[in-house]
Order: C-alpha cells, then sequence, then structure tokens
C-alpha cells in the first residue's frame, strides 16, 4: 500500500519534477561551464607564473571553504536580487577550486624528457602547451571537470532558498512541511542526476581520444559513430535541461529563470520558509487569480525574514506576509511597541518611508513567539510562565530557529529580559524543532503560538510574563509601485483582513504539518468555504 501511494505522489509531482530536474541542470550545466573558461586559464597561468601560484590556488581554495549558504546570502546581499544569477555565480566559484588545482597538476605532470624533445623540434612554448602539454594532462584536467560538476549538483540543492529552482525545491518544501516525501523526491534525483553527469563527462573524455580502433572494419565504424555521440552528451544535457524547463514554464509556479516578470501584469509573492507563510502565500495568490485579471509568480521558500526582505526591497517579489513584531525589532531596529494598532501603525509608516511599501490590514492573528515545553514537563515541575524557568535554565537543553537566536526579540533579548542561560542552545530548522522536543532531545523551544504542532505533539506554552515579546500581526506588504499600477489588489487581498485568527491559523497549520496535506489544498479550501473565490460581476 506504501508503494502504491508513494507511486501515487511521484505521478501527481511528475510535472514538476520534470521541471525541477530542468532548473537543475541548466544551473549545474551553466556554472559549470563558466568555471572551465576561468579554472583552466587560471590552472595554465598558475603552472606558467611561479609568483601567482600561491595567491591563485589560495584564493580558490578560500572560497572552497565559505559555507554554501553563507555565499548565497553574501551574493544575495552584494547584487539584491534572487534567482538563479547569485546561485550560478556562487555554483562558478565553488567549482573552481578542483579544476585550478587539476590543471595546474596535469601540467606539471609533463614528462621533462617529452617537453625538452619539444624544444628540441622547435616548437614555440605556445605549441608547446597546446600540442603536448595540455593533451597529455588532459585525463587529471577532466577527473576535477568531474569533481567540479559533482559538487555542483550537489550544492545547487541549496539554490532553492534564495529562489534559484532546481531539485532542491523539494527538499526545501520538504524540511518546512517536515514532508520525508518530498525530501526523496528532491534528493534522489539529485543523486542520480549526479551520477548521470559524471558518466557523460566521462564519456565525452572517451570521445575526445584519439585511438586506432583494434578488430572489424565494423567495430570501427562503430567506434567512429559512437565517439562524436559521446563527446556530445555533457551538451545534450543541457540543452535537455533548457528543454525541460522551457516546455513547462509557463505552467510553472516559481520560475526561477525564465522571462523577467516585469510585464506589468505579473504579481510576484514571496513567503518565507514555515508552513503559516506558505498558506499566507496560497491565500494571497489564489485570491488574486481568482478575483482579477493579473497573473501571480510564487516565489515561496525563500529562506528566512532578511533574505524575503532583501528579495522585496531590490524588487525579486511584490507582495508578502510580514509580522509586525519581527517588522519592528528585526527590521527597522526599534523598541519594543506593545499595542498593536500602534506597532502596525509604526511600521506602516516607517515602510512608506524607507521602502516604499505598504502594509495592508492585518490577517487576524498574532503568531507571537511561545517560549514552549513538553506538558508533562509542565506538569512535573509546575511550569507557567517564562519565569518560571529562571531557576532551572541551567539544566535545560533548548532548541531555536536560527533567526530566534539572533534576532532582538529573540533569545539574546529574552536572556537579557529573564536572566535565562540554557545549558545548551541548538539551532533547529522550524520543522525539526518540534520533532527534537517530542523525541526529548531538547527541553524547551521557541514555538509559535499559531503552529497546530503544540498541540499534536501535547506542549505547553509558557506565559510572557514580563512582557518581552512584541505583538506579531501578520500583515499584507506590497510595493507602493505595484499597488499604484493595480489598485484594486488592495481590495482583493483585504478579503482577508479579519477573517484569521488564531483558532483559525492554527488549525490551518494543523491541516498541513499533522495531516500532511498542500498548503495550496488547504487554502483552497479555507478561500472556498468563505465563498472568497467568486468574482464580482
Amino acid at each position: 500500500m506504501a508503494g502504491d501511494s508513494w507511486i501515487a505522489f511521484l505521478s501527481e509531482r511528475l510535472p514538476e519534477l520534470w521541471l525541477r530536474t530542468g532548473e537543475h541542470l541548466m544551473l549545474t550545466g551553466v556554472s559549470t561551464g563558466m568555471a572551465i573558461l576561468l579554472g583552466i586559464p587560471l590552472g595554465i597561468c598558475a603552472a606558467r607564473t611561479w609568483w601567482l601560484r600561491g595567491p591563485l590556488t589560495g584564493g580558490v581554495g578560500i572560497l572552497q571553504t565559505i559555507p554554501s549558504l553563507a555565499m548565497l546570502a553574501i551574493l544575495l546581499a552584494l547584487l539584491q536580487k534572487i534567482g538563479a544569477i547569485p546561485a550560478i555565480i556562487a555554483l562558478t566559484l565553488y567549482a573552481l577550486l578542483p579544476i585550478v588545482r587539476n590543471t595546474l597538476t596535469g601540467l606539471e605532470g609533463v614528462s621533462p624528457p617529452v617537453l625538452e624533445a619539444a624544444r628540441g623540434i622547435g616548437m614555440t612554448p605556445r605549441q608547446r602547451l597546446w600540442l603536448v602539454e595540455f593533451p597529455l594532462s588532459m585525463p587529471v584536467i577532466v577527473a576535477g571537470i568531474r569533481t567540479a560538476a559533482v559538487v555542483s549538483v550537489g550544492i545547487a540543492t541549496l539554490s532553492a532558498f534564495i529562489g534559484a529552482g532546481g531539485l532542491g525545491q523539494f527538499i526545501n518544501r520538504g524540511l518546512a512541511l517536515s514532508n520525508t516525501n518530498l525530501i526523496l523526491l528532491g534528493a534522489i534525483p539529485a543523486a542520480v542526476l549526479a551520477l548521470i553527469v559524471d558518466g557523460s563527462i566521462a564519456a565525452s573524455q572517451w570521445g575526445l581520444r584519439r585511438r586506432r580502433s583494434r578488430g572489424s572494419r565494423f567495430r570501427a565504424a562503430i567506434d567512429r559513430c559512437l565517439r562524436p555521440v559521446a563527446l556530445l552528451l555533457p551538451v545534450a544535457l543541457i540543452i535537455a535541461g533548457c528543454f525541460a524547463y522551457f516546455s513547462t514554464s509557463t505552467a510553472s509556479s516559481n520560475p526561477a529563470w525564465g522571462p523577467p516578470a516585469d510585464d506589468g501584469q505579473t504579481v510576484r509573492i514571496g513567503t518565507k520558509n514555515f508552513t503559516e507563510q506558505l498558506i499566507l502565500g496560497e491565500l494571497m495568490a489564489q485570491l488574486i487569480e481568482a478575483r482579477t485579471d493579473l497573473r501571480v509568480e510564487r516565489r515561496f521558500n525563500l529562506g528566512g525574514t532578511m533574505i524575503c526582505h532583501g528579495a522585496f526591497k531590490s524588487g525579486g517579489i511584490d507582495l508578502y506576509a510580514e509580522y509586525t513584531g519581527t517588522a519592528l525589532t528585526a527590521i527597522l531596529k526599534q523598541s519594543v511597541i506593545v499595542d498593536p494598532g500602534r506597532a502596525h501603525e509604526t511600521v506602516a509608516r516607517e515602510y512608506r518611508q524607507r521602502f516604499a511599501a505598504e502594509w495592508l490590514r492585518a490577517f487576524g492573528f498574532n503568531n507571537t513567539y511561545a517560549i514552549t515545553v513538553r506538558k508533562s514537563d509542565a506538569t512535573f515541575r509546575n511550569l507557567q510562565t517564562i519565569s518560571d524557568l529562571i531557576a532551572i535554565s541551567g539544566t535545560l537543553r533548548a532548541g531555536f530557529t536560527a533567526e530566534f537566536s539572533e534576532r532582538p526579540d529573540g533569545y539574546p533579548g529574552l536572556r537579557r529580559a529573564y536572566g535565562l542561560q540554557f545549558r545548551e542552545v541548538r539551532d533547529l530548522d522550524p520543522a525539526l524543532m518540534y520533532q527534537a522536543i517530542a523525541n526529548r532531545e531538547v527541553e524547551v523551544i521557541s514555538a509559535f503560538a499559531t503552529d497546530g504542532r503544540i498541540a499534536a505533539f501535547d506542549l505547553q506554552p509558557l506565559r510572557d510574563d514580563r512582557g518581552f515579546f512584541p505583538p506579531y500581526q501578520a500583515a499584507p506588504v506590497i510595493r507602493t509601485e505595484v499597488l499604484q499600477a493595480h489598485p484594486e489588489l488592495r481590495e482583493v487581498v483585504e478579503l482577508l483582513a479579519g477573517r484569521l485568527d488564531d483558532a483559525t491559523m492554527r488549525r490551518l497549520n494543523f491541516e498541513v504539518d499533522v495531516k500532511k496535506r498542500r498548503p495550496g489544498d488547504v487554502a483552497h479550501e479555507f478561500l472556498e468555504s468563505r465563498g472568497l473565490l467568486e468574482r464580482e460581476k
């Protein structure tokens, strides 16, 4: 039965799997090609110029030590652009090291007597390089290219965090939704793709060899036919990737490489990388699709707050859901405002002045942080408020999201407000955080008040008795330029205003996180039940 459900799941996702595989091939192929064009000349320079060797190899080596996500975040900050371009640059930089070093090693490995013979027959340095050294070192250089390509396939899965698409899109969603099937749907094809890419480059290397065929004339003829085919296999893979992408890009909900959406009739909606954001993104997207003639481009799972906000500032997305407390403390760097109405007015005014953006009316729920323990522990230790943790915090392990560990409205501020000092603090993905406390790997987490997994995992939020956390009223934020061009968007999106209270949002999150339903289906069901998908005549 499990096999049947997996086959049904795979058949349902097959069109998107084809698309994401094409995106992945494009990211890998373009970046590896650029790395070859840069890396081989750099390797030749390192082999020819002794004083340049150390700085060159050291420089590409340093690039390799930068964590992949950090590299993507740095490029995103520098380019102020999400999508394929920063991903390709990052993948190219990572692919340089094996190509540069193998080119250098291959050229240095050419036998001195062979070079002396080439000089003896009057070859110029350029002729020695292209006719003697380069052909003899080709196996070592190709080995470096194969390594670079396989590494690029793996690292390209992280590109989904900045909206570049690829198979990492499934992995990213799977992590956000605690869905193993989605994780496997991205991980297994990526592993197979790595083997295919490696094999195609090996076949291309075989096609480059010039050997006299031994055996029958028929075998020689077959050999002559197969070599050109083998030589072009990597190119064929890239072409297949392009075809896979462009043949389905019109049906894609998140094109990462296609033509820009600045056609005046497309609204780009972004989300952060957790369940509630995906549901809110779908609610807004489906409303706009149902009630206007505008197209919607979904740029979901963009990572944390600063990545999403960076994409919003740079025009990579036009509309997304933000929280007043997050905007106030993490983005605007202002003090906590306890009153929800005043907090909304403050962020609306500041966003209008600083970012040319409009805050629309709030959805109606307050997704504040909730310091949470297991209900059994709360009963045993008589824990009701955050203050009750002070005396025992030194014996407890905490699991927080990476954002919560660093933000002023997160653990640093909480520690100052309550004097907490946990024995250990682990950075955890939002989805893994709940699993960790359920499995007794941590005792305290930074849960979200509207998360359905609080009840599902039998957890107990502790009361913020010192009023540390600001209100986190969720509301749509839209670029003023887009709102001026399409004023109808305000009325359409604000159909959701006040309709999502804490209990409703908790239920929607529960449907996705615990019942493993798709965010789009849950959003559609909610909108349909409220009669919001019927377009006014």
